[in-house]
């Protein structure tokens, strides 16, 4: 006796994102377009940094389509695009942000020296020796430097007040989270966030050492994130507002 075993079609493999070039007011973007099954209509998403553009379409979507599309939102990528600035002004002259305050760049002329911010006529001013050209790669290492020393300190502390040990503590440029907690008790921290207020890098902190008891975004974590961080409102709000202009300055 024989039976017919029908063979399943094997499921095809999505589409490869297609990434170009999209030139937005002499500015040039890269662009990924991923079709997407359940796509119903055409999403456009400026990735955080303002340094990219991701857009997500119905599967089988004619290019015309897309085109078409992306004309029609030139405007509107304009107008978003205008608030991410990669120059921050890292020049002798220039300002930057510390810690939640704005400091006047000097170049102090020296080939040798430390960067340091300090008070100059009741005015913020960092100081930056160094060659001119690499003065931007200069406040980069001061504030990778300065941002260990505040996450490690409000870390340990807030770890020690709901007594869970942490593993280790690292420092990270990532541009798609502020920072994250491993289920081993390993915490990453953008040490762009030295650029914000206080009470910002302290929520931070208080955020990634709740996922040390809790490793979800649920009702119990956010209660325990509060305690640890009363102004954890205020916090988060800072950040959605101003956190893709941290993202966006370039230091290279």
């Amino acid at each position: 006796m024989f039976s017919l075993l029908k063979t399943r079609p094997k499921a095809r493999k999505p589409a490869p994102p297609e990434t170009r070039t999209l030139e937005v007011a002499g500015r040039l973007m890269p662009l990924t377009i991923k079709q997407h099954d359940r796509a119903t209509r055409i999403t456009l998403r400026i990735e955080p940094g303002g340094r990219a553009l991701k857009m997500t379409v119905p599967k089988g979507l004619a290019a015309r389509e897309v085109n078409a599309f992306l004309d029609r939102h030139q405007g509107w990528l304009l107008t978003k695009l205008a608030k991410f600035s990669t120059d921050a002004g890292l020049r002798d002259g220039g300002e930057i942000l510390f810690r939640g305050v704005s400091h006047r760049i000097q170049h102090t002329g020296s080939v040798r020296g430390l960067t340091e911010a300090v008070s100059m006529d009741g005015k913020p001013v960092l100081l930056v020796s160094g060659m001119p050209e690499h003065v931007g790669r200069r406040i980069a290492a001061f504030l990778k430097k300065e941002a260990r020393t505040d996450l490690v300190r409000l870390a340990t502390m807030h770890a020690g007040t709901i007594r869970a040990p942490i593993r280790s503590i690292s420092m990270k440029d990532t541009r798609s989270r502020w920072g994250s907690c491993s289920s081993e008790g390993n915490l990453s921290f953008s040490w762009r966030i030295v650029m914000a207020p206080p009470s910002v890098i302290d929520y931070l902190a208080a955020h990634e050492v709740a996922h040390l008891k809790e490793m979800n975004h649920g009702p119990r974590f956010w209660a325990l994130c509060k305690k640890l961080c009363p102004g954890m409102e205020e916090a988060k709000s800072w950040l959605k507002r101003h956190g893709s202009q941290l993202h966006a300055i370039d230091f290279d």
